[in-house]
């Protein structure tokens, strides 16, 4: 906790709102969708999916992963409790509706479905995209599954799944995603390991969005690894999450911006 306060003093010692902003492209994203306070009627769908999953009271048997996917602990968990402890936040759940909305991607692979919180706003930022997301917990996955068939989210494919496993498969070469959100596993070395593995999947209009980039001195590595790879050419960090571009006719830059 003491590591995150300090990350985060100092990325507000360091960010900047759109008038720090010099990049046409970063300018637009920030003042048209990161700020845009419009009033969305999606809004009050998400709002609804969280609520009722908070008032599940329900037991389910939740399975944790290391890196390499490899079990890591597995025990009983209230449903409402990993929703309020795990789960996206009300206000990060209208941004990334926001951005699926402002990028209008044709194919979106989440990696960590969790409770579906996050895959909502994926799938209702654009109905007409197909979303991909991946979960190895069986108990965890099913819970989602029911809750978005609820909501009519009846674009989300839920794979059950090693994320590795996935991301190895020979079918993922004929597959183009233009938004990733990666939430699978905060570990540096998976991160980096997801990545690596989607990297030549990477075009000029992908956005990748990777959460908890300030969450240990591991992510934080990896952070700093990602935005320093040739490939990419504009980063933005939120705090929160790290957006990655690898738009060929930009400049490389870096930009830490306050939402």
């Amino acid at each position: 906790m003491l590591f995150q306060i300090k990350s985060y003093l100092k990325f507000l010692w360091n960010s900047k709102n759109e008038h720090g902003v010099h990049s046409p492209f970063v300018f637009s994203l920030v003042t048209k969708c990161f700020y845009d306070k419009k009033y969305k009627p999606e809004y009050a769908i998400l709002k609804n999916y969280r609520k009722l999953l908070f008032q599940n009271k329900n037991f389910i048997e939740v399975t944790d992963f290391g890196a390499g996917s490899k079990v890591f602990k597995s025990n009983k968990r209230q449903i409402a409790k990993i929703a309020k402890t795990a789960g996206i936040s009300n206000n990060r759940a209208e941004l990334l509706f926001r951005v699926t909305n402002y990028f209008q991607p044709e194919n979106i692979l989440e990696i960590g479905t969790s409770l579906g919180l996050a895959t909502s706003a994926l799938a209702l930022g654009n109905p007409k995209t197909k979303v991909i997301t991946l979960e190895g917990c069986n108990e965890t996955a099913n819970i989602a599954e029911i809750q978005l068939q609820k909501f009519n989210c009846n674009n989300v494919q839920s794979i059950e799944t090693e994320f590795e496993t996935y991301l190895n498969d020979v079918q993922l070469s004929i597959l183009d995603f233009q938004l990733i959100y990666f939430d699978g596993n905060h570990s540096k070395k998976a991160t980096l390991q997801y990545f690596n593995l989607l990297l030549p999947k990477a075009s000029n209009n992908s956005v990748w969005i990777f959460d908890d980039i300030h969450w240990s001195p591991d992510m934080e590595e990896a952070w700093k690894f990602i935005k320093n790879h040739p490939k990419v050419t504009v980063t933005i960090d939120t705090f929160q999450w790290g957006f990655v571009f690898f738009r060929r006719e930009q400049e490389k830059e870096h930009f830490i911006i306050r939402t």
